[in-house]
């Protein structure tokens, strides 16, 4: 049992984490938290399903246009719901038009895809038991491919190190010449295959269901929030810390009180540490 909760809580918390990630890469180029980041996932999960099922296409092929279509929605998320924001002094207007945005984009889902949950294909079928499931280690695999892509991508090019610098100071790498608002562009453009990727890996494991993209959008705020705002590391050890957490409260407690316990730990981690456990404040030379 122990090593069931462990597999499930590693994951469904590699979910969280994903879109954790998602939410700070967003947030990291416009100042934004998008709550679209959600729905990045539970579209990455429903047109994985919808290509290899409905529509009979390989894993592959599916996989590639479940992307781009998350990747879209990244990009549309950016031109409809943020720039116009960006524009105005009240930028705090962002928290209406991203939820706007991911109610239209979860509502449009429900009427076009249905309100039922719906299966997800099984792509390596000769591992279908125990901890060799895909179910359990795709999510894993995608985190860790994500986490080491995006370390590459930091770390060793030069458009790595323009997000880096925007991340940093917009306005001062705006005055080195670096294209802000193409950079913006891209990374929305990023976290749609990052959450896409979050959704399409763990569509054996939730289904495509029109609501996983509140509840992802929900869990991976909290991730986000405990780990620290912009810290993709911290995202990451928090959503994996989450979802075990969650699934042994789920053995332990059940439904209601299971969730209850987690907004509890949450809570009482807010008020210890409100900038993120891993978002304390360390001073430096200017």
């Amino acid at each position: 049992m122990l090593t069931f909760i462990l597999s499930t809580g590693l994951a469904v918390g590699a979910v969280y984490a994903m879109i954790g990630v998602a939410y700070n890469i967003m947030y990291s180029s416009s100042r934004v938290v998008s709550f679209t980041a959600g729905q990045l996932g539970m579209a990455g999960g429903v047109l994985g399903s919808f290509f290899a099922l409905e529509c009979g296409l390989g894993p592959i092929l599916s996989f590639v246009l479940a992307i781009s279509g998350c990747v879209a929605l990244g990009l549309a998320t950016e031109l409809v719901a943020v720039r116009p924001v960006l524009r105005h002094l009240d930028k705090h207007l962002y928290v209406l038009s991203t939820l706007a945005l991911a109610l239209m984009a979860q509502n449009f889902t429900a009427i076009v895809w249905g309100t039922e949950p719906k299966p997800f294909p099984k792509f390596f079928a000769a591992w279908d038991s125990g901890l060799l499931d895909e179910r359990f280690w795709m999510p894993c695999l995608a985190l860790a491919v994500t986490v080491g892509g995006l370390e590459l991508l930091y770390h060793h090019s030069l458009i790595g190190r323009a997000f880096l610098a925007i991340a940093e100071d917009n306005h001062a790498a705006r005055a080195l010449g670096l294209p802000e608002r193409g950079l913006r562009i891209a990374s929305f453009g990023l976290a749609g295959a990052i959450g896409g990727l979050a959704g399409f890996a763990s569509g054996q494991l939730m289904l495509a269901f029109f609501v996983n993209g509140s509840l992802f959008s929900f869990y991976g705020f909290i991730a986000v929030a405990l780990g620290g705002l912009g810290n993709n590391r911290g995202a990451v050890i928090c959503g994996l810390a989450l979802g075990v957490i969650q699934q042994a409260a789920n053995f332990v407690a059940g439904g209601v009180m299971a969730s209850a316990l987690v907004y509890a730990l949450f809570i009482v981690a807010m008020l210890l540490a409100p900038q993120g456990v891993f978002n304390a404040a360390k001073p430096r030379r200017v």
